[in-house]
């Protein structure tokens, strides 16, 4: 198979704009009678050229972000490269199956009821009727939308359209999957779902990632292309496309008022000054207990009981604000004796990346033993780190061994779920020290 998944050569997309419905019946009568008698022609139309002489090729296991502000003509390109729409001029060539999640809702019949659709949604994109039946309870499993999957999809939330969707291109063995906005509707949960989901497919398959969020972008794609009113301004890394992206967007919400120049790395450093601190008390943070709803494994050596997050210096607060003194505590049960049991835990951000974590192996030695029945208490000291603004997830696993040669008994994705909100924006990923941690072995129940 070619090395080349997708290749744009000279694509351009221009659409047909009329200021009155009784025009289009002009444009389609009067040039054909025109010609007929040797008349020059009259257009009745404007045109709109969504996009103009976008060329890129993107090779076999590339992940690609697209980015561009709103009406840049993203979701025109995705949907010539999906088939949905053909270019005016030029040509798209695209090598394997495709697998897109474009705008809410497309692609499904809104009379028909959920497991209908998936039926009629996988048949398009490629599956025989007896490969949909065969995949049809992993399906619904991913989706997990209930009983709704017999209900039109017309009655259902975005929420619900965006996991009966993504559950569908999830099982089809894309060798290219297009993943529009449409993600931003779903809950942190099911986000963090399908960014695992999206981090195994990089793998073994390409992906093509469109984002507003530049941060996703830098994090996820080995490359970028910038879109700006249709025209590709820049293709090259992610690092070097989303510089200049944001660069272009402080230029334009200031004006003219403020001229940007491009600095050079070696200058400034030394005079550069730091701006005062803000106060802690501008962000706050809210857990949620989700173990019981929360994806992963277990072999039925051990299981996770709870995950409890106390402010040492109010230990009744029921939220925090960021920069407080806390301790991570992690309980979990043995049902067979355990030799050398390590619990840890890490925290992920919407893209599923770690954000920080730590376990017990390397501060407690030498390791415990642990007899069936007992229970694991892991204490984690540390202070909270200024998160920005979005939805977080705790990963926390209880093990079996050591860092690099271990069983993990328990592992749970989700079991915290993290609301962090403030009313001033902030940026970049987080690591801080721990004071303290312990493990010991707590009464059995």
């Amino acid at each position: 198979m070619s090395e080349v998944a997708i290749r744009v050569s000279g694509a351009s997309k221009c659409y047909q704009v009329y200021d009155k419905p009784h025009d289009r019946i002009k444009q389609a009568l009067f040039p054909r009678i025109g010609r007929s008698l040797g008349l020059s022609s009259r257009k009745y139309f404007k045109e709109f050229w969504a996009l103009r002489d976008v060329s890129f090729e993107v090779r076999r296991g590339d992940t690609v972000g697209i980015i561009g502000r709103n009406g840049s003509g993203k979701s025109t390109l995705l949907q010539m490269i999906c088939g949905t729409l053909s270019p005016t001029s030029g040509s798209i060539q695209v090598n394997g199956r495709v697998a897109a999640l474009l705008e809410l809702g497309a692609g499904f019949n809104p009379e028909f009821t959920g497991r209908e659709n998936v039926f009629m949604s996988a048949s398009i994109l490629g599956l025989s009727h007896a490969e949909i039946e065969a995949r049809l309870d992993r399906i619904l499993a991913f989706a997990d939308i209930g009983d709704f999957v017999d209900q039109p999809v017309k009655v259902y939330s975005s929420g619900m359209y965006v996991r009966l969707a993504f559950a569908v291109i999830a099982h089809v063995d894309a060798d290219i999957m297009v993943v529009d906005e449409a993600l931003a509707v779903g809950d942190a949960v099911f986000v963090q779902k399908c960014m695992r989901f999206l981090r195994a497919f990089r793998e073994r398959g390409t992906l093509l990632f469109v984002s507003h969020d530049t941060g996703s972008v830098l994090s996820f794609c080995q490359s970028a292309l910038w879109l700006d009113r249709g025209i590709m301004r820049m293709h090259a890394s992610a690092q070097e496309t989303t510089q200049a992206y944001i660069e272009y967007c402080a230029q334009e919400s200031y004006g003219d008022e403020v001229k940007l120049q491009a600095l050079d790395q070696r200058e400034g450093k030394a005079s550069a000054s730091r701006p005062a601190a803000k106060p802690v008390e501008e962000i706050r943070l809210e857990l949620f207990d989700n173990i019981a709803h929360s994806d992963g494994w277990k072999s039925g050596a051990a299981s996770i009981a709870s995950v409890t997050l106390t402010n040492l210096d109010d230990p009744g607060k029921p939220y925090f604000f960021g920069g407080e003194h806390v301790s991570l505590r992690v309980v979990a049960e043995a049902h067979r004796e355990m030799k050398s049991p390590i619990l840890g835990f890490f925290v992920k951000d919407s893209l599923g990346q770690s954000l920080f974590g730590e376990h017990t192996f390397t501060h407690v030695q030498p390791p415990l033993d642990v007899a069936a029945g007992n229970l694991l208490e892991a204490e984690f000291v540390f202070h909270l780190p200024l998160l920005p603004n979005g939805d977080y997830s705790m990963t926390v696993s209880v093990a079996e061994g050591d860092p690099l040669t271990n069983t993990q008994h328990h592992w749970l994705h989700d079991a915290v779920i993290i609301k962090v909100s403030s009313p001033s924006l902030r940026y970049g990923l987080v690591g801080i020290p721990f004071e303290r941690v312990r493990m010991e072995i707590a009464a059995p129940k």
